[in-house]
């Protein structure tokens, strides 16, 4: 009997180790198709940008080429005139060199591949131009289509490929103006880490302000909206944590709501914890439901020693705090902020019922949201 268990044991290592190969492999090849679809796009795009920007096809030509490339290749996905269209796009947005030669679609080796991408962006480094590989065409085509700014398209197309996002968490991100709000948050950081290079990770690894779509308030039973607390809030991101966390950033695992911490016989409960991976440290998370007041960080000061105390790891890195709030002035903020030798800033949210009626339409209904986690 003994010996039997020994073999499961056995048989259970040996799986591991082989769908851990598995999984690997699998990863290697999806980055290689992606990588040999973009190569193959781009190639087309070429083709269908210079024969139809100088006039050699005539009107409607995409459309009977995608019909005919539908009939003699039954079941051919992705060449529909519309994507025709987009790899159009992403030739013309990408194309540096304005090369009017003979056109051809070409199946280079690798290292030939290398050296023609290498030239054909000559202002993107190897980390851009891996990056660009790991990113899904999908992808490229909402940064293509909403973006404008190399800058700004290269930090999608690192965030896409560093957190793999999905095309609807891209959306969120452009929608939510992650450029331009990462490191903007009023904190403390640089003044309270020593350690320049994990204050600046630090400093971008939050917003100044969280998209919270999956808060409806008009959905939550509350007959009057100044009466939703931070409770309300709170049981909602508990409810929907997977989407918060995604929301949030990369790299956050849920630790708990309303964790009791005692001292001295007195009992205190921080609003949410979370660790994050990156940063090697524990976050607490106070939700405030109006504007922000100084009283703010003092509690959450008190709540930051206590999870110090009482649950960080001694390699941990100290923990960070952040106010969430439904407002707050940012020099106001950062006038007080300076005071406190605990890591911690202020940022701000909006739920769907604060946003703009247009932009409302355009997000998923509550009941959907929830039937993803």
């Amino acid at each position: 009997m003994e010996e039997n268990k020994d073999l499961v044991v056995i048989y259970n290592q040996a799986s591991d180790i082989i769908k851990t190969a598995i999984l690997q492999a699998q990863e290697r090849a999806v980055k290689h198709i992606t990588r040999e679809q973009l190569a193959l796009y781009y190639g087309v795009g070429r083709f269908i940008s210079l024969n139809t920007r100088q006039g050699r096809w005539g009107v409607g030509a995409i459309d009977r080429i995608s019909e005919r490339l539908q009939r003699e290749l039954p079941g051919l996905r992705g060449f529909s005139p519309r994507s025709l269209r987009y790899m159009r796009t992403f030739y013309e947005e990408w194309n540096t060199d304005n090369d009017n030669s003979e056109i051809v679609i070409s199946n280079s080796s690798k290292e030939e591949n290398n050296i023609i991408w290498k030239s054909q962006f000559p202002n993107l480094g190897e980390a851009d131009l891996h990056a660009f590989f790991n990113v899904a065409f999908t992808h490229h085509t909402e940064i293509l289509k909403y973006v404008k700014p190399l800058e700004e398209r290269l930090f999608y197309i690192r965030l896409c490929a560093t957190e793999r996002l999905s095309v609807d968490g891209l959306k969120k991100a452009i929608r939510s103006d992650v450029f331009h709000r990462q490191g903007q948050m009023p904190n403390n950081f640089s003044q309270c880490i020593p350690d320049s290079t994990l204050a600046l990770r630090t400093i971008n690894m939050f917003k100044d302000e969280y998209l919270l779509d999956f808060i409806n308030v008009e959905e939550l039973g509350e007959r009057d909206r100044g009466e939703i607390d931070e409770r309300v809030v709170e049981m909602e991101i508990v409810h929907n944590v997977k989407k918060f966390i995604m929301t949030f950033g990369r790299d956050f695992a849920f630790v708990g709501n309303q964790y009791h911490l005692e001292v001295f016989g007195i009992d205190h409960f921080p609003d949410l914890i979370f660790f994050n991976r990156e940063l090697n440290a524990l976050v607490v998370v106070e939700l405030k439901k109006g504007t922000f007041k100084p009283a703010y960080l003092g509690q959450l000061c008190t709540y930051l020693r206590l999870v110090d105390d009482q649950m960080r790891k001694p390699h941990e890195n100290p923990t960070i705090g952040i106010v969430l709030c439904k407002s707050g002035d940012k020099e106001y903020v950062e006038y007080f902020i300076q005071d406190y030798d605990k890591p911690m800033g202020v940022a701000t949210y909006r739920a769907s019922a604060d946003m703009p009626e247009k932009l409302r339409k355009a997000l998923p209904d509550i009941e959907d949201l929830k039937k993803l986690l």
